[in-house]
């Protein structure tokens, strides 16, 4: 394959997993959307109609992980098109529920399984073919998929449910998941050593530090070290101040800040606007950032400092916009900076210590437990300190302290990690990263 035929490939690599971020949040997007409807509809209350995406994305964080297994062995190919079926069939089945139990079941279940397909698929594609001083710009082209979707799909339902019910609106979108991840299961490829390809992006060599071979790391290994939990802590503690932002920041906007609800709706739209731009800049930054310092591990530690201090002076620009818009505007643009960073950085970083060969596989189950306990308890905790006080502004200093501690914690992350490998009754070192 000549260097123009491998960088096609390549960038074909990238559309497949900009097309899963758009399905996984359209999900996400689409849901905040459709509650009310459902809910009207169906004569269930909100918290009702929500455990139903609380569950799905319960299914996700498990699916994640087995996700990540299938990736290592098959490639990403398999992953999409079963992110499809069932993605398609989560919003479709879901449109045709009449009982509560049954919502709760298939929507938990298919949109759940179908997502779970699209995370760690996607990260992980994308390292695969782009390390070094290539990974962050190439993920940030990817990670667009993300606020085009919290935008343009948000808009449409709005638009949708204009003149017919939430049932339409969802089966529509079943069509729309569908096509998109059958287009990106059919341009999904495996890893460039499959196509007897190096990644792009490969930081050369030092005569002092020559290049060493990738040591295939099992998950018990992995897990044996403080990167990889230092990794979740800190995606952890982000996921908990994000996900309280991104499900409270509407109400408090409304509550505290005495916005209307269109203003409201419109200032978190314009995180999304602003994250289809902050998201290859600040892919392009990182990169930057890992050539300048001359060391990958170190670079993306750089940035995983720097996301979550934006979160935090983002939450304190949330606070002021209680008596300035412009505070609120730009409190909007900052959380889509930090939004650009936090999560393929996490992975990012998790790539230059532990390698592409079994990645998957780690991130797969790194993922299960961020995810799986992140947006609950931010979730949660947004709306329980509320409830307790009156005011949303304990719920946005809680996000800021998350957001510290998630700093603080990066602060903390090695630069390699070194697993000790028992070969003829001797313990040998390999280092990767």
């Amino acid at each position: 394959m000549d260097e123009n035929a491998a960088k096609r490939t390549g960038y074909m690599v990238v559309g497949a997993a900009w097309l899963a971020v758009f399905c996984l949040f359209g999900y996400r997007a689409t849901f905040s959307v459709l509650l009310g409807p459902m809910a009207k509809n169906m004569g269930w209350t909100v918290a009702q109609t929500s455990l139903g995406y609380s569950l799905m994305m319960t299914i996700y964080a498990i699916t994640a992980y087995f996700s990540g297994m299938i990736i290592d062995r098959w490639g990403t190919r398999p992953a999409y098109f079963l992110g499809a079926i069932f993605g398609a069939l989560g919003f479709y089945l879901t449109s045709l529920t009449q009982g509560y139990f049954q919502y709760l079941a298939i929507y938990a279940i298919f949109a759940g399984i179908g997502t779970g397909m699209l995370w760690v698929s996607s990260t992980v594609s994308v390292r695969k073919w782009y390390v070094g001083k290539a990974y962050a710009t190439m993920w940030g082209l990817a990670f667009m998929g993300a606020p085009i979707a919290q935008a343009v799909l948000s808009l449409g339902v709005k638009s949708v449910l204009l003149t017919l019910d939430w049932r339409q609106a969802m089966q529509g979108l079943s069509i729309v998941i569908l096509v998109a991840l059958i287009i990106a299961a059919l341009i999904a490829k495996k890893s460039p050593e499959d196509y007897n390809l190096q990644p792009f992006g490969l930081m050369p060599a030092s005569a002092t530090a020559p290049a060493k071979a990738e040591y295939s790391w099992n998950v018990k290994e992995a897990f044996g070290q403080y990167a990889i939990w230092g990794t979740i802590l800190a995606f952890l503690t982000s996921m908990v101040a994000e996900f309280l932002i991104w499900t409270q920041v509407v109400m408090f906007w409304t509550t505290d800040a005495k916005l209307s609800l269109g203003t409201a709706t419109n200032l978190y739209i314009a995180i999304g606007i602003a994250g289809i731009f902050t998201m290859p800049l600040m892919g392009m930054m990182a990169d930057k950032v890992v050539v300048g310092v001359g060391n990958e591990p170190r670079g993306r530690k750089i940035m995983l400092i720097f996301a979550p201090a934006a979160g935090v002076v983002a939450c304190i620009l949330l606070l002021l916009s209680k008596t300035s818009m412009t505070a609120g505007v730009i409190s909007c643009i900052i959380f889509a900076i930090y939004w650009a960073i936090e999560p393929g950085g996490c992975a990012g970083y998790a790539g230059a210590i532990y390698g592409r060969k079994s990645l998957g596989r780690i991130w797969g189950l790194a993922t299960l437990i961020v995810m799986g306990i992140g947006p609950a308890v931010g979730s949660f905790m947004g709306g329980y300190l509320y409830d307790i006080s009156g005011s949303y502004n304990n719920s946005i200093i809680f996000a800021l302290v998350a957001y510290a501690l998630s700093a603080i914690i990066a602060f903390t992350l090695p630069l390699a990690a070194e697993p000790k490998v028992i070969a003829g009754g001797k313990d040998t070192s390999a280092i990767s990263g």
